[in-house]
């Protein structure tokens, strides 16, 4: 069997050393090459040879960033047969696709349970999905959550860690220090329905949407990889209802009513629009502004080994 490991190097869970281990450990049973990312972008371009060349599978050794961009180049071409399957070792702050599968939070034991996998040939063909022409593989936002994330990314690169005490406080701020919280900026139109105005829009391809430590919050509590795409909106961010909903979407088994909430299941396209270019996010990364994202649910897209 012929792989790809991608390697993030600047992956914050992992050491250089831990690093070289587990790839020692993966070439004892594949014929493996090892590729250090060097760029934004560079892990598409290695994906997306590694599917050219015909390999079997792909290694993503990172955050969600590098798995998002892995996902990226294999299906750059389209969802389709005889594609590389993807193999995950978590490696950043959070790593919420590999935790939605299964998978230990630890490298090591990861590692463990993807040698036991390509081993016994076990993999996992999941849906996933795309925002323009962007996949992703467990959520995206366009407004108030792809803000906050736009800002915790400026803080890392002031040299900052990703913590969720971070996040949690950069969107505190961003929450309070928004002009205008009562007219909603987004319009959710989908095929069959009347548009929906929104002051926030989560778009989940499973569940959960993220972590705060070791707290999954559950905005889509029944999305999955075997469904189409499920969104949590808000149609309006007062500061009671908002609070209200932030406190059920973290408890265990969120119950998630009311008039002002907008809990839509298993979609298969949809489109998000905005009369003012909106920060846009996908897996957690900034990907820019936007006035339009058509979003559509992907069946079967990929193999993955667990």
């Amino acid at each position: 069997m012929r792989a790809l490991l991608v390697v993030n190097p600047k992956a914050t869970a992992t050491t250089a050393r831990a690093r070289d281990v587990l790839a020692h450990a993966l070439a004892s049973e594949v014929k493996l090459d090892v590729v250090h990312t060097a760029h934004r972008g560079h892990a598409i371009e290695l994906a997306r040879q590694a599917r050219q060349d015909g390999l079997d599978v792909v290694v993503a050794l990172g955050g969600d960033g590098t798995v998002n961009e892995v996902v990226n180049g294999l299906l750059a071409e389209g969802a389709g047969e005889g594609l590389p399957a993807l193999a995950v070792v978590p490696g950043g702050s959070t790593n919420v696709f590999a935790r939605a599968l299964g998978l230990p939070e630890g490298a090591v034991e990861a590692t463990g349970q993807v040698l036991e996998a390509i081993a016994g040939n076990r993999r996992r063909t999941i849906g996933l999905a795309q925002a323009d022409e962007r996949w992703f593989t467990f959520c995206a936002g366009m407004g108030l959550d792809a803000t906050v994330v736009r800002r915790v990314e400026h803080r890392r690169a002031d040299g900052r860690r990703a913590t969720p005490q971070l996040f949690v406080r950069e969107g505190v701020q961003e929450f309070f220090t928004n002009r205008d919280r009562k007219t909603p900026p987004l319009t959710l139109t989908r095929p069959g329905a009347e548009p929906e105005q929104l002051g926030l829009a989560l778009v989940c391809n499973t569940a959960p949407w993220t972590y705060l430590g070791r707290r999954p919050v559950l905005p889509c509590p029944d999305a999955s990889f075997e469904t189409g795409l499920d969104v949590f909106g808000l149609h309006r961010l007062g500061t009671v209802t908002t609070l209200r909903y932030l406190r059920q979407i973290l408890s265990p088994r969120p119950r998630l009513k009311g008039r002002n909430v907008a809990l839509l299941h298993d979609l298969d396209s949809f489109v998000l629009t905005s009369e003012q270019p909106l920060p846009f996010q996908v897996d957690g990364d900034d990907l820019g502004e936007r006035t339009k994202v058509a979003f559509r649910a992907v069946p079967a897209a990929l193999d993955v080994l667990v």
